[in-house]
């Protein structure tokens, strides 16, 4: 160890001269100190081998005891209470209830949704806390009711519709208003209806999304997992944060986990995680039901107890079906059937309590001739979950323990709810033999009770809650089990049940047929009171205690007494058909996924190295015809044509595409009307022609494989979640002014709601050619047209005015935040409030954001709200920021600003003098809305001047280009920065960059003139050609060869 503690290892040398030598070694183990166990070891001499094996030995025998614990610990416990004497078996009993108190009986085993609870009491603290500064309060106008959708699989006769039926009629009573959406038609239907709800019978379309407009709604309810498909499109934006309620009933799913991860069904799982993390909350009608999801948890669980048994509904069939069963089970017609049922966990006390209720029901044997075949019998059967092991076992051997004769008890292990309902049907007799503490009544309970049989059960808490003893069931203490067989000998009498039993039996099944509906209906009246946060144009409904009692004493069964088909629907067997389409759909979707990557590496390998190629050759093109044009001589305009070139080859460096049918229809087109939307789930209300273009929002939910427009790439503002929630629908305006050339080249503009199309308010066909008609015509100059109109908005049912409207949509500010917009943009120093005036003359105004304009007006109207919105931003951002509340909302709301800027085209367009035109969705009529001789002495034209607003932008863009600014300032993100400052900067900067270009290359020049050049050796002459020299000396060489 000193080698470790200095920081160096022992090398391998060293460690093998320590073992050089068996002397050394065994010196250096004696100098060691030994311990009593080492001396021992060395003493005695025992072999290492004999310790491993009486280990191994000791390890078996243990195992073997804990495999047959319960057979085991029955005997011995049978030597001691299990064959006690009458006379001292109370004393006794207690005496092993102290002994077995260290046995586990589930006492621990609890559901409490505290992270929801600690939810909603933040959330309602932050609503009693409503002060903005002080300065303003918020007001609710209430001018239409709140409204509700429940949603369905189907609207077959079943429990679950008795319970939503009861509650949406509770509902209704306090001010709620309902409409049913079902994937399949049902005889619930006409109930529905004559309740005053309307019902709509709806298709999932080839994606298993279902098309509806779910903003309409302040929450959603959906009921059973078969519903999963609604729920799938609430997966999506724009419909993320409505409120969802998910009531589950099954437990058929949480069965099914176990298979699908030990399948590795990942996708399959993470699928179901996401649809229960989406749901506000999931709601159980018991606290079994959250424990068995435990795997599904988002810590959104919620129980509401209250399930109506559909035992509780029976017709005169049962008898003979009860008969039936009797004889299938090898029971006599005439025998006393017991059951003994217990809690749905399962827990190591359980075989105790059995065996404590069969101890105590032991002395009826006296009642019945074991030896006569023909006469009663006692039958006793033991119902508990599908236990692994051998619990049938078990309770045999206690049963002969106790002297029990053979076949006398029976252990039945059931898991569907069929199974329970064959076994009460033929019972006489219901005991509840589980000892403990739960926190909701026990259903087989409810359902022995539904089934008119006398229940006995222990003195439990939530069982005293629904059960007098001796009215309508029998409660004996667990601490005293002899209590239970005083009940049984005063219940059975000769060998069947007494009159006393048929009775309470009797008024037990009145009290199961109605129980628990109060729990139920102020369960879900309280749970949508604290999950709704309401506009302000809606009214608060009525709180829970003002709920009439009529509608929380009894489940109204009495809606249902009309259905010539009201037998119930095997719940049971449609969800496991419905898993199993899930199952297979995914299944499908893996194999094809897996089928098309295997194709794809066949032949990817040589589409990349073809991709390459191609690459290669043009950037070798690029390079050759760039040094071709550098070497030729390019013609020079004057600094504007060269400016106006730049520009032109920037805007079309990003527009190189392949443009579709679309684009090239929308070009010659006066007209192009765009459609905001953000997220996936507002795809289906998009049009698909060339008069349409979408304008995306986010940039993760644009459509494939089309021309929308990605708005955050055009305006970088709207990549920041809060300004774009807080805009809405008006950031598409500034995303498309900003440099509107280079993607909008027609001379009118239009915008439309995706929303309008949901309320089927959108453009028909002829209302198109209308308008495009009036457009080319120039009917009415410049215009504006627009098509959803403001007395008809589901929002304004009692006909408002304009500012009056703008109140009860903004919690009451909408003129103050005007005002205060006003007076910041034009510098006006004055507490008065300045509101341009709307006058009430009969005509309507544009909602929705459903217009039309000249492209030219439209900027002019883009120039004036970007000044607006900077002057709402600057007085609502800080707070709205910090805590998500504006005096604006009532509660905590990300679009805060949208629904004051949704008017504000209504305001520039009357006081800026463009007519105002209403286009009839639907037939296409135009009709001229405040005309203009009614407008004289009302415009503030002279605010809405276009050469007063024009002055104003350019002193904000040389504001903005002049300062360093260190200041939030929102109006330079929202789209250009222009003034004619800008254009003469850019002039100098041009002239400066080409000043220093030409000086580069004047010092460059001088550079090469200035270098150190070697002086010339000597003069090189170049020779003639050889036959040159031939023919110039040829006469000379024939004078010499004449000499010669």
């Amino acid at each position: 160890m000193g080698s470790l503690e200095n920081g160096v290892l022992p090398s391998k040398r060293d460690l093998l001269l320590k073992s050089s030598s068996r002397n050394e070694r065994n010196n250096s183990f004696a100098q060691r100190p030994r311990s009593r166990f080492a001396r021992f070891m060395v003493v005695k001499k025992l072999d290492y081998l004999q310790w491993i094996c009486a280990v191994a030995v000791f390890i078996f025998f243990v195992f073997v005891f804990q495999m047959f614990l319960p057979l085991s610990t029955v005997e011995k416990a049978g030597e001691g209470f299990l064959k006690l004497k009458d006379d001292n078996f109370e004393g006794e009993l207690k005496n092993f209830f102290h002994e077995i108190s260290g046995l586990d009986f589930g006492e621990g085993v609890k559901f409490e949704p505290t992270r929801l609870l600690l939810k909603f009491q933040r959330e309602h603290k932050d609503s009693n806390n409503l002060s903005f500064g002080g300065s303003r309060k918020a007001v609710r106008f209430g001018h239409r009711k709140p409204q509700l959708a429940f949603v369905f699989a189907d609207l077959l006769v079943d429990p679950q519709q008795i319970v939503m039926v009861t509650v949406a009629t509770a509902l209704g009573a306090i001010g709620y208003e309902i409409e049913v959406y079902s994937l399949e038609d049902g005889p619930v239907r006409d109930v529905w209806n004559n309740i005053g709800v309307p019902v709509n019978i709806v298709k999932a379309n080839n994606d298993t999304k279902i098309i509806i407009d779910w903003l309409n709604y302040d929450a959603i309810l959906v009921n059973s997992l078969e519903a999963k498909d609604a729920i799938s499109g609430l997966l999506q934006e724009p419909f993320k944060s409505i409120p969802l309620i998910w009531t589950i009933h099954e437990k058929t799913l949480a069965t099914r986990f176990k298979k699908y991860a030990s399948d590795d069904q990942i996708q399959l799982i993470d699928d179901w995680k996401t649809v229960f993390t989406r749901a506000t909350v999931a709601v159980f009608p018991n606290h079994a039901l959250p424990m068995y999801y435990a795997a599904f948890d988002a810590g959104n669980y919620f129980v509401i107890p209250g399930f109506p048994s559909k035992a509780c509904k029976l017709d005169n069939t049962m008898i003979d079906f009860e008969e039936n069963l009797r004889e299938n089970m090898n029971f006599g017609a005439h025998d006393l059937v017991i059951a003994i049922t217990g809690s749905q966990f399962l827990y190591k006390g359980l075989w105790v309590e059995h065996a404590l209720i069969l101890q105590a029901l032991s002395p009826l044997l006296a009642e019945f001739n074991v030896d006569d075949n023909l006469s009663r019998r006692l039958r006793i059967i033991i119902l508990s979950q599908d236990l692994n092991g051998n619990y049938s076992a078990a309770i045999e051997e206690i049963a002969s323990n106790l002297n029990y004769p053979s076949g006398t008890v029976n252990h039945a292990a059931i898991d569907e709810d069929d199974d329970v309902h064959k076994i009460l049907s033929i019972a006489d007799l219901v005991i509840y033999g589980s000892f403990l503490e739960e926190q909701s009544f026990p259903d087989i309970l409810i359902k022995a009770m539904c089934f008119e049989k006398p229940i006995i059960a222990p003195d439990l808490t939530v069982i005293k809650k629904y059960v007098d003893d001796k009215v309508n069931g029998f409660l004996f203490p667990k601490r005293n089990i002899k209590v239970l067989t005083q009940i049984m000998l005063q219940l059975v009498s000769k060998g069947k049940l007494s009159s006393l039993a048929r009775n309470i039996a009797s008024i037990g099944k009145h009290t199961a047929k109605n129980m628990m509906v109060l729990e139920s209906v102020e369960g879900y009246a309280s749970l949508i009171e604290n999950v709704v946060n309401l506009p302000s144009e809606v009214a608060s409904p009525r709180t829970v205690s003002e709920i009439p009692s009529n509608f929380k004493t009894e489940w109204q069964w009495r809606h249902f007494e009309d259905i010539a088909d009201s037998k119930y629907v095997n719940r049971t067997l449609r969800i496991n058909h419905f898993l199993n389409k899930l199952e297979n759909r995914s299944n499908h979707t893996l194999k094809d996924s897996l089928a098309d990557i295997s194709a794809d590496d066949m032949f990817l390998y040589s589409i990349w190295e073809e991709e390459k190629s191609i690459q290669r050759t043009l950037a070798k093109k690029r390079r050759e015809d760039g040094e071709l044009r550098d070497r030729s001589e390019q013609p020079r305009g004057t600094w504007e044509e060269v400016y106006r070139s730049a520009k032109k080859a920037d805007r079309n460096k990003n527009d190189l595409h392949e443009r579709d049918d679309g684009e090239l229809e929308r070009t010659g087109q006066p007209l192009c009307i765009y459609e905001p939307y953000f997220g996936q789930g507002a795809w289906p209300f998009l049009h698909r022609s060339s008069l349409y273009r979408g304008l995306g929002l986010s940039s993760k939910g644009r459509r494939s494989r089309t021309d929308d427009i990605d708005a955050p790439s055009r305006l970088p503002l709207l990549s920041i979640p809060y300004y774009r929630d807080a805009l809405g629908d008006f950031g598409a305006f500034f995303a498309i002014s900003n440099r509107i050339d280079r993607i909008h080249k027609n001379s009118w503009i239009g915008f439309s709601s995706w929303r309008a199309t949901a309320k089927k308010a959108s453009l028909s066909k002829a209302a198109e050619e209308a308008l495009l008609d009036n457009i080319q015509a120039r009917r009415h100059g410049d215009a504006l047209y627009f098509w959803v109109r403001m007395d008809n908005d589901p929002r304004n049912p009692m006909q408002q005015d304009f500012w009056t409207f703008c109140d009860s949509i903004n919690a009451g500010n909408c003129k103050f935040a005007f005002s205060e917009a006003f007076k910041k943009m034009y510098g006006v120093n004055d507490n008065s409030t300045y509101v341009p005036p709307m006058p009430v003359d009969g005509d309507s105004w544009s909602v929705m954001h459903s217009w039309s304009l000249p492209t030219k007006s439209f900027l002019e109207f883009v120039m004036f709200s970007r000044m607006f919105v900077d002057a709402l931003d600057a007085q609502i951002y800080e707070e709205h920021h910090q805590s998500g509340l504006c005096y604006l909302s009532l509660s905590k709301d990300k679009h805060c600003y949208s629904r004051v800027l949704e008017l504000l085209i209504n305001v520039w367009a009357y006081h800026s003098a463009r007519r105002m035109v209403y286009i009839n969705p639907t037939t296409g009529k135009l009709e001229e809305q405040h005309n203009f001789k009614t407008r004289r002495g009302k415009m503030w034209i002279k605010w809405f001047n276009y050469k007063t607003l024009k002055s104003m932008d350019e002193d904000l863009a040389e504001e903005a280009d002049s300062e360093n600014l260190n200041r939030r300032w929102i109006w330079p993100s929202t789209g250009e920065v222009f003034w004619q400052g800008i254009y003469e900067k850019e002039r100098n900067q041009m002239r400066q960059q080409k000043e220093k270009r030409k000086q580069k290359s004047k010092d460059k020049i001088q550079r090469i003139k200035n270098r150190t050049h070697q002086k010339v050796i000597g003069k090189y002459v170049k020779p003639p050609p050889d036959n040159e020299a031939v023919n110039k000396s040829t006469p000379v060489l024939e004078a010499v060869k004449l000499i010669r």
